[in-house]
């Protein structure tokens, strides 16, 4: 977008050109950091290690039913120490366990004008679960949660893929802890124009929890690979739609999420290859040395715990996601047997 507006008592004013620093440049981040760019827009994006090397040595590849692009976007590893102007937008793409240390790293970076990234600066968290918006409000006064329906992989460094059809994903967006601002309809209608579906909602966080309990198979997925039984993925479900109506907690349902999503957002075959696997499952397969069960799976052992609703296959689903994680097992890789006793 060339300028976000605002109101205040003299009416609405430009307050200047945005900038989009994208914080994890991964399948998410990095789909909508190069979408945005070829659109037009102002983007940086936050990488580290071999990812952020080949971004500066060759840029960014997405990879996508309708072809190959290669973006040379500029990237960086964090905060310089020079102020950040005024008029940038930070948008939070990275794993749920990395927010908190992404937060700290960036909450205090100065402004130009005065003040810190926390005090000035909308942050856009472009996340699964949906623990991490109390934990940067806790940071940042303008929080923006949204719910990402977004196919893509990131597994070499310098590379996404993108299976998203006729749009590359679906990006409901809003403002925390509810409603929505000029700044939540500026960030979509940019993203609109990068080709994704991106509704504003005042309910944001309702399409979030909806979302969370479709994210509750991912770590099964991850453990046991496409094969996962329909019964033990079930039962998981099961138990979040008892612990979030227990809390109180609206959700979207299926059939709502079916009707939003209609034909925009298909999954297609990349160079003749479906999407291997969700989020999770990527982590294992990179070795990642960590995964996001425990705020996935987590968020739903949590509500359980506080509201008396027993959660043992959630809970079992985590613990062995940490286990895949500490020794080294690959996705797909877990003994269902070996999982179904930990379920009981």
């Amino acid at each position: 977008m060339e300028w976000i507006t605002r109101r205040d008592g003299s009416g609405r004013g430009r307050i200047g050109r945005v900038r989009y620093v994208i914080i994890g440049a991964g399948a998410v981040g990095g789909t909508i950091g190069v979408r945005l760019g070829e659109a037009g827009r102002d983007v940086t994006l936050v990488a580290r290690g071999a990812h952020l090397d080949a971004l500066r040595e060759r840029g960014l590849t997405l990879r996508t039913p309708d072809g190959t692009v290669t973006s040379r976007l500029p990237a960086v590893a964090g905060p310089d120490g020079r102020p950040l102007p005024a008029d940038t937008v930070l948008v939070l793409t990275v794993k749920s366990q990395d927010t908190e240390a992404a937060l700290a790293t960036w909450v205090d970076t100065p402004v130009e004008g005065g003040g810190t990234a926390g005090e000035r600066l909308p942050i856009v968290l472009a996340q699964n679960g949906v623990a991490k918006e109390p934990a940067a409000l806790r940071l940042f006064a303008r929080v923006h949660p949204v719910c990402v329906w977004l196919p893509a992989t990131h597994l070499e460094p310098g590379v996404v893929v993108a299976n998203g059809h006729p749009h590359p994903g679906m990006l409901h967006l809003g403002r925390y802890p509810s409603g929505a601002d000029d700044t939540s309809r500026a960030v979509a209608a940019d993203l609109t124009a990068a080709g994704f579906v991106a509704p504003v909602r005042d309910d944001v966080m309702r399409w979030k929890y909806g979302k969370l309990l479709g994210n509750l198979g991912n770590g099964l997925q991850a453990l046991l690979g496409p094969e996962t039984p329909e019964a033990l993925a079930a039962r998981v479900r099961a138990e979040g739609e008892a612990a979030l109506a227990a809390a109180g907690i609206a959700h979207t349902t299926r059939e709502e999420e079916a009707a939003e999503r209609g034909d925009r957002v298909r999954h297609r075959p990349v160079d003749g290859a479906e999407r291997a696997g969700g989020s999770t499952w990527q982590s294992l397969a990179r070795g990642a040395g960590s995964a996001e069960a425990d705020h996935l799976n987590g968020e739903i052992v949590l509500l359980g715990r506080l509201h008396g609703v027993p959660t043992p296959a959630n809970a079992a689903v985590q613990s062995a996601v940490r286990r895949a994680v500490r020794e080294r097992i690959p996705a797909g890789g877990f003994p269902l047997a070996e999982l179904e006793k930990m379920v009981g």
